[in-house]
């Protein structure tokens, strides 16, 4: 017992020590950015990384002075590798900050690292609510799952949607959905008849979305984490739900940009209310997808990308606030910060630390071709209702 507290004092005092030595690093300034770079969520880190190094080719390698290392790390979502990563990265690398961090539980894993030395942890991706509680070094520039879920529980039930089972990916964020969902839709008189819920890895739609054609509903409201999209929509076409007269209607994650061309046509029509479309209507918006395009063979970018790039704005601004620095400075420098994103208006807020900016809701059109999230209603300066107590 007495070598347990031992070796975690000794820790603990480790990773204060390399808080203190990270500002030491006159020359640098060190960002560690851990993604999942492998493995089934690898399109959320591509989408991050190559948002990241298109802000420093736009923005320079340098601020304050001092040299932007940018260390990517591949923890292949599993919690326990996101950890070890995370503390390597403050004890030898000296990080001024950490970054990235593409589900919740990998997030949640390393908050307590951020909250022992002191690292301002800036989350580009994870959203469910409770994640900037966790520690109060961590800021969030991706979104939440009950902002998302709200601006289509509003919307449904305006437009002929009573009736509803809701399908959701059964970890934090899916949950969170749920429940937002649920709560604000059952407000607005409509009516849950079921709540299933798959599991997050591998899974089989099949089974779930049987279930759903012999309940009947208006429509199915669906939260998968991005990149899971493209499965859902195969077996909801073969299982001919959009014939039946089932309507799917969801958080943007489930027509995600990354992957929407490859669903076909069984996709046009679903509505979703979300942050940010590729398709948003912005002069900076515009510059953004075609400089992201042009530096990745054509890849259009997706939230995750969007994420990554504010999350990049946020670090550098904080950055030259404080002349490269680290710690506590660091993340004052990064609370409150107001600016024009590709997504749209958005700030950190101060309080929270959490973003606050437009939803919007979209339906998924052709255009030129392609197949695109298009913006027809904006529900403005949405904070995280999940903090709104």
């Amino acid at each position: 017992m007495q070598k347990r507290i031992f070796l975690r004092s000794t820790a603990l005092a480790a990773l204060s020590l390399a808080a203190t030595l990270a500002s030491a690093q006159d020359n640098k300034f060190k960002i560690g950015l851990i993604l999942p770079m492998t493995g089934p969520f690898a399109s959320t880190g591509k989408q991050i990384e190559a948002a990241a190094r298109l802000y420093m080719a736009q923005n320079g390698d340098t601020v304050a002075g001092k040299k932007v290392e940018l260390i990517v790390k591949d923890d292949t979502s599993a919690p326990d590798v996101t950890k070890r990563i995370a503390q390597e990265l403050v004890v030898n690398d000296k990080v001024n900050v950490l970054a990235g961090f593409g589900l919740t539980p990998l997030a949640l894993a390393t908050a307590p690292i951020a909250t022992q030395s002191k690292t301002p942890l800036v989350v580009m991706a994870a959203a469910t609510s409770s994640i900037t509680q966790a520690s109060p070094y961590i800021v969030r520039t991706s979104f939440t799952l009950p902002q998302a879920a709200v601006g289509i529980a509003d919307w449904a039930p305006k437009n002929g949607i009573k009736k509803v089972v809701t399908l959701l990916s059964d970890y934090g964020p899916g949950i969170d959905a749920e429940k937002y969902f649920k709560d604000r839709f059952l407000f607005n008189g409509g009516q849950v008849i079921e709540t299933l819920r798959v599991p997050m890895r591998n899974p089989d739609f099949a089974p779930f979305l049987q279930k759903v054609r012999d309940l009947k509903p208006d429509a199915m409201f669906v939260f998968v984490p991005s990149g899971a999209g493209a499965a859902l929509m195969k077996q909801f076409a073969e299982r001919g739900m959009d014939k039946a007269g089932i309507k799917l209607i969801g958080t943007g994650d489930v027509t995600d940009d990354d992957i929407l061309n490859s669903m076909g046509d069984v996709a046009l029509g679903v509505v979703t209310s979300h942050h940010y479309s590729a398709s948003h209507n912005s002069p900076l918006n515009k510059k953004f997808v075609e400089a992201f395009q042009k530096a990745n063979n054509g890849l259009r970018p997706n939230f995750m990308a969007v994420g990554g790039y504010d999350g990049m704005r946020v670090i550098y601004e904080a950055a030259k606030a404080t002349k490269g620095g680290s710690g506590e400075a660091l993340l004052e420098a990064m609370k409150g910060q107001i600016f024009e994103s590709p997504r749209g208006p958005m700030f950190i807020d101060a309080q929270t630390r959490d973003v606050v900016h437009n939803i919007y809701i979209r339906k998924v059109e052709k255009v030129g071709g392609q197949l695109y999230n298009q913006e027809f209603d904006t529900i403005k300066d949405v904070k995280d209702p999940g903090k709104n107590k």
